[in-house]
């Protein structure tokens, strides 16, 4: 029997309504399906080397969208993406994040994680920041804002966020876009840059164009899948 008071629901909104739920039909069998999606994400990779060749906004904004489409804690979907393509703001912001970055390698980074990063050819410069012709800076919203000014409280905010971003990457992949996830720290930077209020806090730096002709990346592998799947 619950001890819980029954007072501490007596005021709270009622059920929303219900629509029927519409599954999307890949007009295949799942396990095809799933296997072709696996195909196609399984040739993403990070990339550093970008093409100045045009992005059109419309591809920018639909894979926002699909990033929006992201489960949230208590559907308060706490993410904000600002797109930058403005020349001068790229310039800016790897002005700035190249400070941060070279203060990481030469002071704040491990001997470990230097040795961790060293074979991946990572360093403090970083020309994709200016090359590719979008930049997707991810925020957290720590918490919403009423109409009258008023706090909103949100939920898991770290975790939702997180999983937009993924959306967000997989689309981008699928359309066919490189990508490279930039976190310099700190990033307050990009708080005073894009003018964003302070409750929004830098989350990901998400550069994102077509590759550069004969772009590489380095040749690494992924984990067995023994090691991160487990059936009981």
């Amino acid at each position: 029997m619950s001890d819980a008071d029954p007072s501490r629901f007596a005021d709270l909104p009622p059920l929303l309504p219900h629509v029927p739920y519409q599954p999307w039909d890949p007009g295949m069998g799942p396990e095809e399906a799933s296997r072709r999606f696996y195909d196609i994400m399984s040739r993403r990779r990070s990339c550093r080397m970008f093409s100045d060749r045009p992005v059109s906004r419309e591809v920018i904004e639909n894979v926002c969208l699909t990033g929006g489409t992201a489960p949230s804690g208590a559907h308060k979907q706490p993410w904000r993406f600002v797109c930058v393509s403005n020349p001068e703001l790229k310039r800016a912001i790897r002005a700035a994040a190249e400070a941060e970055e070279r203060e990481f390698y030469a002071r704040r980074a491990s001997r470990r994680w230097l040795e961790d990063l060293s074979p991946l050819g990572t360093d403090a410069s970083k020309p994709f920041l200016e090359i590719a012709p979008w930049l997707i800076v991810v925020f957290e919203q720590r918490h919403g804002v009423d109409a009258d000014g008023g706090k909103v409280r949100h939920y898991y905010t770290k975790e939702s966020v997180g999983l937009a971003c993924g959306f967000l990457i997989a689309a981008l992949h699928r359309a066919g876009l490189a990508t490279l996830t930039h976190t310099p720290s700190p990033m307050s930077f990009l708080n005073r840059i894009l003018e964003r209020p302070a409750h929004e806090k830098p989350f990901l730096l998400l550069v994102t164009g077509h590759p550069a002709p004969g772009a590489t990346v380095p040749d690494i592998s992924r984990k067995d899948p023994d090691h991160y799947i487990h059936f009981r």
